[in-house]
Order: structure tokens, then C-alpha cells, then sequence
């Protein structure tokens, strides 16, 4: 069911407004641009949520009835930097796929994802040249492949208070709970995503957060990893790797991990630089791997720097940083 909230309108505007309107200044233009009005739309059957994703107009808001909600759901809409467009429901609104993608952004700039759970398929929820884009408190899990993608130049996105559990279930390395970016390109512009108080692991079976070469500027702050179910395929064995240049990865609390805590590489020639670390937490009793750093810099040098703060903390492994690397 569609339903019409008017748009509310600040007290002092008020009576200026009426006044135009009045006059006819504004009457033709308020009737005819749709933009006073903003749909509230209820959802309860995947066929309504497929006609709502393709339907929704900026600052429209689909509410979903908890309950199971089977197929591929996909939107190519944008809302805009004044009128957002929000999906949201409960964790017991389950969004599940049989292959496939759970929820697909495409192009879908200026939407907010929030409660809702993706179950299912083989990814979660992927935004490709979607910007500014806010997943929060949201369930991803039962995947075979990776949890979200930030993908095409996805900039400014946001995920936040989710958990995700359960990806990778192919068993081919490619299961990570926030993937950033894309492997072996410069062009994937998907720049300054921050990844905020998430719960990302168990049985996550890539990386809890991947950071691929072409991607800038981001932060990963207050996530709890628990890399228990690591796989050690394609080097899965840490709970971040950053690849890209000038992020800030800080307040983290990571357990379970193969071998280290996080890791930065180059990619590619100029990558991997400028990453900072400060206040993360590290447990690494039970790594069996070579390393077994709470941070392990493969790349350091004068012209590619990592910072890491003494507000680092580990217990277990071998310690804080690989040698080579200045701690202050």
C-alpha cells in the first residue's frame, strides 16, 4: 500500500510560502514537481517489494512486514542529497535468494538500508556506482560468496551496527564480510566508506574487511572480527587487508585469526600507503601462521608509509609489528 506524508515546512517559511502561493507564484509549480509529498510504501510480498524497488521515487520510504521475502532484489533509482530513499524493516523482514544477489544497488545513489536481514544467494548486498549509501543495523549471512561490496565507484557509502556471519560457503576464498573496491584495477573509485561498530565473523570465509588498490581515504572504527573459520585460500588469513591508500583503522577488536591480526600490501605501484593504526585491540593466541603481527606492514618504506600508534594493543603472536616498522 502507497501512502502520501506531507512534506513539513519550516514554522518561520510558513507564512512567506503561503503567501506565494496565494499569489500563484508557487501553486503550479508545487502541484506539478511532486516534490511536497513523500510516499511511505508497505511491503509484505516479494512482488510488492520488486514494484516498490523499481517504483520508489527520492524521499520515499518502503517499510517491509517481517516475513521471507524469496528472489533477487535489485534497484536502479537514485534518490538525491535532500531526499534520501529508505528501505527498512526489522531483522525478521529476511531478504533471501536462492543464487544471485541478495539486494543489488545499481546506480541507486542516496539510499539508506536499515534492520533488514540478506540471507542467502550468492551475495549479500552489492552497490555498484551507487554513492552515498547507508547500510545500517543490518544482518548479512548464509552466503556463498561475500557479504557487501562497495563496487564502481560506490563512494561516501556507509555501513554501520550490522552483523555479518556465515559468507563463503563456496569454499573458494572469496567470502569477505566488507569488500571495498576491486582486485587488479586503478579505475574502482570506491572512495572514503567507512565500515562503523560492526560484528563481522564467525565463519567468514575471506577477510573480515578487504581494501582493494584504487580505493582511498576510508575508516574501519569500533568493529568486533572474530576470525574463526578462516579458510588461509587466496591468503585469507587476517581480519583486514589493506590494499588501498590514506585509510584510518582504529578502536578495533579482533580474535581467531590464521596467522595476523591486519596486513597492507601494494598491489600495485604507489598503493597500499599511508594507513593508520591506532587504539585496535589484537588476540591472537591460537595463530599458526609465519607472522602472527597484530599489523604486518609487507611494504614499508620512505615513499610508502604505514603509521602505527602505541595505542595498538596484542596479546599472543609474536607482537605488535613486524621489525622495520616504527611504532609511535
Amino acid at each position: 500500500m502507497r501512502t502520501r506524508t506531507p512534506l513539513l515546512v519550516a514554522a518561520p517559511l510558513t507564512a512567506a510560502l503561503g503567501a506565494l502561493l496565494l499569489s500563484g507564484t508557487l501553486a503550479g509549480a508545487a502541484a506539478s514537481s511532486g516534490s511536497s509529498t513523500a510516499a511511505v510504501i508497505q511491503v509484505s510480498t516479494a512482488a510488492q517489494l520488486k514494484s516498490a524497488l523499481s517504483a520508489a521515487e527520492p524521499g520515499d520510504t518502503i517499510q517491509l512486514a517481517d516475513g521471507t521475502y524469496s528472489g533477487n532484489f535489485k534497484t536502479t533509482v537514485a534518490g538525491s542529497s535532500s531526499a534520501r530513499i529508505t528501505l527498512t524493516g526489522s531483522s525478521k523482514a529476511i531478504l533471501t535468494a536462492g543464487g544471485g544477489y541478495g539486494l543489488h544497488l545499481n546506480g541507486a545513489s542516496y539510499w539508506t538500508v536499515k534492520g533488514v536481514t540478506v540471507a542467502g544467494g550468492q551475495k549479500g548486498i552489492m552497490l555498484d556506482g551507487a554513492k552515498n549509501v547507508v547500510i545500517d543495523s543490518v544482518v548479512v549471512r548464509g552466503l556463498d560468496m561475500e557479504g557487501v561490496h562497495f563496487r564502481k565507484s560506490s563512494a561516501n557509502g556507509v555501513i554501520k551496527n550490522s552483523k555479518i556471519y556465515d559468507t563463503g560457503n563456496d569454499d573458494s576464498g572469496m567470502g569477505e564480510g566488507v569488500y571495498v573496491g576491486t582486485a587488479n584495477t586503478l579505475s574502482d573509485k570506491s572512495d572514503n566508506v567507512r565500515i562503523l561498530n560492526n560484528t563481522i565473523g564467525p565463519d567468514v570465509g575471506g577477510e573480515a574487511v578487504d581494501i582493494k588498490e584504487g580505493t582511498t581515504g576510508g575508516l574501519v572504527s569500533g568493529n568486533t572480527f572474530d576470525g574463526k573459520g578462516q579458510t588461509g585460500v587466496h591468503f585469507d588469513d587476517s581480519w583486514i587487508d589493506v590494499k588501498g591508500n590514506r585509510y584510518v583503522i582504529e578502536n578495533n577488536t579482533g580474535k581467531n585469526t590464521l596467522n595476523n591480526g591486519y596486513e597492507v600490501h601494494t598491489q600495485d605501484p604507489g598503493w597500499g600507503c599511508d594507513t593508520v593504526f591506532r587504539g585496535n585491540r589484537s588476540d591472537l593466541n591460537g595463530a599458526s601462521g609465519s607472522g602472527r603481527y597484530a599489523i604486518n606492514v609487507f611494504n614499508y618504506s620512505s615513499s610508502c608509509k604505514t603509521t602505527v600508534s602505541s595505542s595498538n594493543t596484542v596479546s599472543g603472536g609474536k607482537g605488535l609489528v613486524n621489525p622495520g616498522v616504527p611504532v609511535g
